[in-house]
């Protein structure tokens, strides 16, 4: 086996961040202050933040179960209660660890559930999945849902969509207020917008080392390092984090490291991670000497409208503007301007089974970029957190020969 490049330092700090995260909602929820409102991973955070409540993401939380393959054992108590195994595996995975009265949480921090919720508050910009799930929350909990519906499958994002979405964010301020017991302040709420777009002008330098000859990051550094991105923008932690990360990268770039030695060619994965197999993944493409440089997935966390000058209209360009959101034509323009930005030999998309909004592979994409864009594909099925739709003897012999077609293709 190739040997990796030494562990970033960062990750400690990261580590600790993720602690003071979790600890601080699990006092909260039983101090009952400051509120805790649970929100959607591309959801009005900023808001939320700006009102004074502490923030849960669910979706977070369903990826640790499917990083420590608890999702294995708690997917089925879910499916038992008539979620369908066809349905976000986030959801179930989630869904089920309540019923079943466990978390990965209990492991790391010592938290024994997940925090009560205040308010629940969604956006459907990546699913219907997140309002049915926030919704059974709901009925538990006794708390109120309440959330933003977003277009889909959008083209050229027009003003009178930005206005929408807007106007439904702003609509939330009144319930939020009483619920918090907070006035709402439009200033704090700048400075929130603001801390947000800084965080995403570092996050995407972080993910543009991948662009380097050879990538000084790939893409199962991005799944670790992302943590700050999702859960703690619009805060100061995570834009001092992605300074501390960057000022390593730089170093690490000047000794002449590469997150794959010897790296020979370079991919770009698109769709979910499978979070149960990223070590296997990780360690079977250093193998192969190839570095995954670059995601879809990765860059969702990208919000480059962002504009503390106007903070509804910019959240509500910012959240239409996701890649999810967006029209096909869209998407394989997105897809291929990236594959050339860093320097792709081919894509990889995976068919995640239960996440059709993620899984950009149904509506003949692979095919298109083969044949009009003479970019070589390849589809590996499986799943976000449901190991029983993964194979990894197939994956890996699907992989092998992938890497092997691009290396006979360079040759030639």
């Amino acid at each position: 086996m190739s040997q990796g490049p030494p562990p970033i330092a960062a990750t400690k700090l990261m580590k600790k961040l993720m602690a003071d995260h979790f600890l601080g909602l699990d006092r909260a929820a039983r101090e009952g202050s400051p509120k805790v409102a649970w929100c959607t991973s591309v959801g009005p955070a900023e808001l939320l933040h700006a009102m004074g409540f502490d923030v849960y993401y669910p979706e977070n939380h369903g990826a640790l179960l499917g990083a420590t393959r608890m999702a294995t054992e708690t997917i089925p108590v879910a499916n038992a209660q008539g979620y369908s195994p066809d349905i976000c595996s986030y959801l179930t995975a989630d869904v089920g660890a309540f019923l079943k009265g466990v978390t990965p949480l209990t492991k790391a921090y010592g938290i024994e559930t997940v925090p009560k919720p205040d308010v629940l508050v969604f956006n459907t910009n990546q699913c219907r999945d997140v309002q049915d799930w926030f919704e059974w929350y709901g009925r538990r909990f006794g708390a109120p849902v309440i959330g933003v519906r977003t277009q889909r499958g959008v083209g050229e994002v027009h003003q009178s969509m930005v206005e929408d979405i807007a106007s439904q964010i702003e609509g939330l301020v009144p319930e939020l207020e009483r619920i918090s017991g907070n006035k709402f302040d439009i200033d704090r709420l700048r400075e929130t917008v603001g801390l947000s777009k800084q965080c995403t002008v570092m996050w995407r330098k972080v993910l543009e080392y991948g662009a380097k000859t050879p990538a000084q990051m790939n893409f199962f550094d991005h799944t670790i390092h992302m943590a700050p991105a999702v859960v703690l923008r619009g805060k100061p932690e995570a834009v001092s984090y992605y300074e501390t990360l960057l000022a390593e990268l730089t170093e690490r770039d000047a000794a002449g490291m590469a997150a794959v030695p010897g790296e020979r060619f370079r991919l770009y994965w698109d769709g979910m991670p499978v979070w149960g197999r990223l070590r296997m993944l990780g360690d079977l493409m250093m193998e192969l000497q190839t570095a995954i440089v670059a995601s879809t997935y990765c860059n969702s966390w990208l919000f480059d409208a962002f504009d503390a000058a106007d903070p509804f209209r910019s959240m509500a360009r910012a959240y239409l503007e996701l890649f999810i959101v967006r029209d096909e034509a869209f998407k394989e323009r997105y897809i291929q301007e990236h594959v050339e930005l860093y320097g792709c030999d081919g894509i990889v998309f995976h068919d995640a089974k239960t996440c059709p909004n993620n899984s950009n592979n149904r509506y003949a994409m692979p095919q298109r970029f083969s044949e009009v864009h003479g970019v070589p594909t390849l589809v590996i099925n499986g799943d976000l957190n449901d190991l029983r739709c993964f194979s990894d003897e197939q994956a890996k012999t699907n992989l092998e020969a992938f890497v092997e077609q691009i290396a006979e293709a360079a040759a030639a």
